[in-house]
């Protein structure tokens, strides 16, 4: 099963407030350990710029609406993640609270299941 591991924006993500040396080592740490169990297959993880650099893109029916950054809620943003293979969604989540805090302040990860080609094809296959 793959899940994508979201770690959910801060004030302080948004700011672009650093990380500590210590937060740095604790967090390289745990992805090593998550790249040992064969849980982080290729090195995919990343840490996201705060949204006053992104763009977010608004459909309705055909229009097309682009709205700049920065977006108002944190607590609905991403900040980071990674891309896991696991065996479970309990295994995701026992790996997830091995991980360091990420924020300074209290945070969310959030944990969301990938389509399989399984799924895809019991959908069927409109053409």
């Amino acid at each position: 099963m793959k899940v994508m591991v979201f770690v959910k924006a801060t004030t302080d993500s948004e700011n672009m407030v650093p990380p500590t040396a210590e937060l740095l080592k604790a967090m390289h740490e745990y992805n090593e350990a998550l790249i040992a169990a064969g849980i982080l297959k290729d090195p995919i993880l990343g840490g996201l710029k705060p949204t006053r650099f992104a763009k977010r893109v608004h459909f309705a029916g055909k229009n097309r609406t682009v709205i700049d950054g920065p977006f108002a809620e944190t607590k609905e943003l991403v900040a980071g993640f990674w891309l896991w293979e696991v065996k479970s969604l309990e295994e995701a989540v026992e790996w997830v609270k091995k991980c360091p805090n990420p924020m300074y302040t209290d945070s969310d990860v959030d944990i969301r299941p990938l389509f399989s080609m399984e799924d895809m094809e019991a959908w069927g296959n409109p053409k």
